[in-house]
């Protein structure tokens, strides 16, 4: 059953009682060409990309910043944040890149994953077709080589076009200390991001969890204070995550000592 969380420090206190100190985080970013157009509603007709230095900020840039805020209690300090791209021309649906143009992509804390954010973002060459499945083989190979519980933030514009490569993954996670968050930016649809939420099947526990960002900030709730909104985001966002690791805990062990490798052959 969800934790009803109300606040940050009850979903702070949630996690502690779980077993989660902290977490690491790792950060995926959506560079297909949908986002050109996905934000013909969410985003006045911009690309949910557009980076200006005019103080308007992309969808991206508000997910970063606002996880910075509301992550810092929780973010571990051993290591740093690996942040990744997928969908460009250079990797397509087959690979990543790292933003910073490291071997192991690690940035120094979410301030800096936003700072490389806008210094990458106009440079890079929108492609496709999308597939979450190099990304997240990506992040069991991380939690193999760290042997810690991680948290992948996807932030993505909508429909997996690989759907068969990105089932398989989700489920050949439930073997590592892996939860996936997917945020949802631009105009959708969202079915295939909630059927992977709700009705995959052959998982041994729930690690997959969605949250569409924009629907947070729609016209009913324009009442609410931009701070109530971004703290219902980081709410809605994380809100699983204290029952996934007390179950992922109990499943294999405080420490995750031994892994399969053979994933990664698959």
């Amino acid at each position: 059953m969800l934790l009803k969380l109300q606040s940050l420090e009850a979903l702070s206190e949630a996690m502690r009682k779980a077993g989660l100190e902290s977490s690491n985080l790792i950060f995926g970013i959506d560079y297909t060409a949908s986002n050109k157009y996905q934000g013909e509603r969410s985003f006045n007709g911009r690309s949910l990309h557009s980076v200006d230095d005019k103080g308007s900020e992309n969808p991206y840039q508000q997910v970063i910043k606002i996880m910075g805020r509301t992550l810092a209690p929780f973010a571990g300090t051993q290591y740093g944040i690996p942040a990744f791209g997928f969908g460009d021309a250079s990797t397509g649906d087959w690979s990543v890149f790292s933003l910073n143009g490291t071997s192991e992509g690690e940035c120094n804390d979410l301030d800096d994953v936003l700072r490389i954010y806008n210094q990458v973002t106009p440079n890079v060459d929108l492609s496709g077709p999308t597939n979450f499945a190099p990304l997240i083989y990506r992040s069991m190979e991380i939690c193999y080589a760290r042997k810690d519980y991680h948290i992948l933030v996807i932030i993505a514009d909508g429909q997996v076009t690989n759907e068969r490569a990105t089932r398989k993954a989700i489920v050949a996670a439930c073997q590592y200390p892996l939860s996936i968050i997917v945020v949802g930016v631009g105009d959708g649809p969202w079915d295939m991001m909630k059927v992977f939420d709700e009705s995959l099947p052959k998982r041994p526990w729930d690690n997959f969890h969605f949250v569409e960002f924009h629907s947070l900030f729609t016209d009913e709730n324009m009442n609410q204070q931009s701070s109530s909104k971004e703290l219902s985001f980081a709410i809605n966002s994380l809100l699983e995550i204290p029952d996934q690791a007390k179950l992922l805990f109990k499943m294999l062990g405080k420490y995750f000592l031994i892994f399969s490798t053979t994933l990664f052959a698959s």
